[in-house]
């Protein structure tokens, strides 16, 4: 493609500049591979951006999508309902934990987070709560890119230049690479201590204007973190003392990806409300979904008087082809056995776990951290160059055939769960080849 050709689109989270000069282009993917416009084959460890996990151009979502678009193309969700959405709400209601039983869709993750912070404040607002307007959420947190995201967003590029517009405060992250470096799986020290320190936050604004708190179960982003050990039931039982309600981001740790439907039963910890998106619809369709309490629907719903209960909704709410593609995706979960096949003490996870930690030793690596299919190395910084030993990784490893997300000093994978051992040797062969060529 030319200059031209290329000018017109204002790309997302890419630097335009570097991208046009230099783009990389996909054509078709299948399975665990991406195919490029030069016909290279490319090792999808990504899952795109952590949605495609049941690998790439499965045909049972295919035939899904083009069933439903001859069948109904599109319906309004205001006021009127096409009964797939209804169908597929019971579905997600079944798979959820605890009362999770009110599903109400979305189109991204960034849509589901501020619609869940807004269920939050009308929750409170409705049981005549109206001071809880505030949110604690973490350092290094992303959830999503709308103004509610950003405004409790823990990374500072997200909202140096737009704001954060919502009463906020924030825990310290959980990376401790004094006491936790290459851990395997869970970190094992300081969760009690990091999550305790919800009380200091709680003391210093009062609970009775706290909403709620808000956390991935596993930093992604951020540079992927998983939580130590103990630190997601400490949270739950610091909001349980306080009335706070707790919001579980689930955008990247949902369906499979951690063993378990979502990352809340695979930790044992139950939120007020999830927040879902990419895995849901494998990436097919674009398709968010929240999940609210019975008592947080209750609470709304119960208390208001006719009309209109929650003054909030999207146009493509419920999207029929959207909601054919997550019925499909569910059904391609459930028949192939994925949930179970991210378990972290399954065979693949094992695997990936023992080539992934293969590569302490090697230089500038000073970490490795994974849980089941999520994991990151992390590297020394480069002398005068911030953040870039990321995407040096990352670049070559595709020039060698091989696609990672660069998070600043760090590479992160996210793989499908279709994932084989030939795809965890292919992977640290070519990751030990971009170390050694940058950082030897």
């Amino acid at each position: 493609m030319t200059a031209t050709n290329l000018a017109a689109h204002w790309m997302p989270f890419t630097a335009n500049k570097g991208f046009k000069e230099k783009p990389r282009m996909l054509s078709a993917a299948k399975g665990m591979y991406w195919t490029t416009d030069d016909q290279r084959q490319v090792l999808d460890m990504t899952a795109g951006l952590w949605c495609c996990n049941a690998g790439h151009g499965h045909p049972h979502i295919a035939e899904a999508i083009a069933k439903q678009a001859r069948a109904l193309d599109y319906a309004p969700s205001f006021g009127f309902g096409h009964e797939l959405s209804f169908e597929l709400s019971e579905r997600l209601a079944q798979l959820a934990p605890g009362n999770l039983n009110k599903v109400f869709y979305t189109n991204s993750g960034s849509e589901s987070v501020d619609t869940a912070l807004k269920m939050a404040m009308a929750y409170h607002y409705a049981k005549g709560n109206t001071d809880r307007q505030m949110f604690i959420s973490r350092e290094k947190a992303y959830h999503g890119v709308n103004f509610g995201g950003v405004s409790v967003a823990g990374l500072t590029n997200n909202y140096k230049a737009f704001g954060q517009w919502l009463p906020n405060d924030r825990l310290s992250h959980t990376q401790d690479l004094t006491l936790n470096a290459f851990s395997h799986g869970l970190p094992l020290y300081g969760g009690i201590e990091k999550a305790n320190e919800l009380e200091t936050l709680i003391q210093r604004h009062d609970a009775s204007r706290i909403a709620a708190v808000i956390i991935e179960p596993i930093t992604g982003a951020g540079g992927v973190l998983p939580p130590p050990v103990g630190y997601l039931k400490r949270v739950r039982e610091i909001c349980d003392q306080h009335d706070i309600l707790l919001i579980f981001d689930e955008v990247i740790t949902g369906f499979g990806r951690t063993g378990n439907v979502f990352a809340s039963q695979t930790f044992d910890v139950t939120p007020d409300i999830m927040t879902t998106a990419k895995g849901l619809t494998n990436g097919a369709a674009p398709m968010g979904a929240v999940l609210a309490g019975d008592h947080i629907y209750d609470a709304i719903v119960n208390n208001s008087g006719p009309g209109v209960e929650f003054f909030h909704g999207y146009t493509y709410s419920a999207h029929p082809l959207a909601c054919a593609a997550a019925m499909a995706t569910l059904d391609v979960y459930e028949q192939e056995d994925l949930y179970k096949r991210g378990a972290a003490d399954g065979e693949i996870s094992q695997y990936f776990e023992q080539g992934l930690h293969s590569l302490k030793g090697l230089p500038g690596v000073i970490d490795v951290r994974n849980y089941s299919f999520i994991a990151a190395v992390e590297f020394e910084p480069l002398a005068g160059k911030p953040g870039a030993t990321g995407s040096l990784v990352q670049t070559s490893a595709w020039e060698q055939g091989l696609m990672l997300r660069s998070l600043g000093e760090a590479i992160a994978m996210s793989p499908p769960l279709i994932m084989e051992k030939e795809h965890v040797d292919q992977t640290i062969g070519i990751l030990e080849r971009s170390i050694k060529q940058h950082l030897a």
